[in-house]
């Protein structure tokens, strides 16, 4: 890459002021001018990152392109030097770089602590601050001020305005920005047309949302209101060096690795795929579209949205038969969330014929049922201690979950405080499944744990 490109975080005051909106019209945007634009989203979410690799026309980071898609970056879940170290591997053969923030600038997990002010430090980030200016005018001087000035290691370098009514609403926003110093950037204006659906976990993914045309209708409308060149200007920085790409595995193992990927199955980070790949050769199917499960020796069912295909999941039954046997004749498997609601005996959802809903047989591994009646948010960063191992992750789910018989977990589970949780990680001969999606991107010592205790069970099977 050059010596020097433009790269920056896309922050705000609090959620739901613009970030996403304004991120996926400038990748989009960035793109038709030909300028090569990877995407980052601080936090763990799966989903923003879903649509920024479409913006930048990289979906899934998979031929005919092979570009990356966007990149999770987060400090909870995984070491400052990781983080570094996965920003400076795909920024290469870059010429911008988009971050968008999560939440709140400085909202992290303790204080600060993980914040998209703590990503924009550690990685030396311009910050372009997006303000929700519906029902505001010059009285965002000193929110910008605020901004600006309450912590020194970032450098906020200018602002961009989201629901601005008018030309003339904008010049209050821009004489605002002159008296505190903060360059003003431009608007998005007050569009219907912008809006993206959203459901129980942040943005929507649906069949029936056509996202391709939301996008484009940003990017389209983006360049008259917002000043794209003098963005790219104030945000040009030095190329950041990188490291040697290193792995923990000696050497590359011969392993048959399943991925589940559909549209049931759709949440999962790159950098742990890329992990996965060290320890063999990494195979995605459909639980949804194909009828069996691959010849493998470790199967991963991501999480994602079961709920919504839940007929369709529970129709293919030669696959749920596949899956089912495949884990209790002693093979291999870890499932999280959505992958644990596959592997329960069913899952209910709301019916609009019956109050009760109906409950859809799945693969009947774990003597669980879930079900979205009565959908409650249990949201939050884990830590998750089992034997000597310690691995981070989060939980975000609406589903619940119940035990005929109350079951073991071979795990404790605790929140970024360290107060423990009801949380379980569940095992079943040699398949584990609990709702926390874990992060060993960073800590390949999760599936060497698993490959561990795979092979002193299979060795005990052949001593009895």
């Amino acid at each position: 890459m050059a010596e020097r490109f433009s790269q920056f975080l896309v922050a705000a005051p609090s959620s739901g002021s613009g970030k996403t909106t304004l991120t996926l019209g400038l990748l989009r945007a960035l793109a038709n001018r030909g300028l090569q634009v990877q995407p980052f989203k601080c936090g763990p979410d799966y989903i923003d990152t879903q649509h920024h690799s479409t913006a930048a026309g990289r979906p899934n980071g998979v031929p005919p392109n092979g570009l990356p898609p966007s990149i999770n970056l987060d400090l909870f879940m995984a070491s400052p030097e990781h983080v570094r170290a996965s920003y400076g591997r795909y920024v290469q053969e870059t010429d911008v770089a988009i971050t968008e923030g999560v939440m709140g600038l400085f909202d992290g997990s303790d204080r600060m602590q993980g914040s998209s002010a703590a990503v924009a430090e550690l990685l030396d980030i311009p910050v372009v601050l997006v303000v929700n200016a519906k029902a505001m005018a010059y009285s965002v001087a000193p929110l910008l001020y605020g901004f600006k000035n309450f912590y020194a290691g970032i450098r906020l370098v200018g602002a961009i305005f989201n629901n601005v009514g008018s030309e003339s609403h904008y010049r209050f926003l821009a004489d605002a920005c002159a008296d505190v110093g903060v360059e003003p950037l431009g608007y998005l204006p007050n569009n219907p047309r912008f809006a993206i659906p959203s459901r129980h976990l942040g943005l929507h993914l649906s069949s029936e949302t056509d996202y391709e045309q939301i996008i484009q209708a940003i990017a389209d409308e983006l360049p008259k209101t917002v000043d794209l060149d003098r963005l790219l200007t104030v945000t040009q920085t030095a190329a950041p060096v990188v490291a040697p790409a290193t792995t923990s595995v000696s050497e590359r193992q011969t392993r048959r690795i399943s991925v589940a990927r559909d549209e049931a199955f759709l949440f999962t980070y790159k950098q742990n795929l890329d992990r996965l790949a060290e320890f063999g050769t990494v195979t995605f199917f459909s639980p949804l579209h194909d009828s069996v499960l691959p010849d493998t020796d470790f199967l991963y069912l991501p999480g994602g949205y079961p709920e919504l295909h839940a007929q369709q999941l529970s129709a293919n039954e030669s696959m749920r038969t596949s899956i089912h046997d495949y884990c209790l004749s002693g093979g291999l498997a870890y499932a999280e969330c959505g992958g644990l609601m596959y592997l329960s005996q069913s899952i209910q959802v709301q019916s609009r014929l019956t109050r009760s809903g109906t409950a859809w047989p799945m693969a009947g591994v774990l003597d669980v049922t879930t079900s979205m009646q009565a959908a409650k948010l249990t949201l939050g960063y884990r830590t998750v201690n089992w034997n000597d191992m310690r691995i981070n992750g989060h939980e975000f789910h609406y589903s619940n979950l119940a035990e005929p018989t109350p079951l073991p977990s071979v795990a404790s589970i605790s929140n970024a405080k360290g107060i423990p949780v009801e949380t379980k990680l569940y095992r079943v001969q040699n398949t584990f499944a609990s709702y926390v999606h874990l992060y060993w991107g960073d800590n390949p010592a999760f599936i060497e744990h698993l490959l561990r205790l795979n092979s002193v069970e299979t060795a005990n099977q052949v001593a009895s």
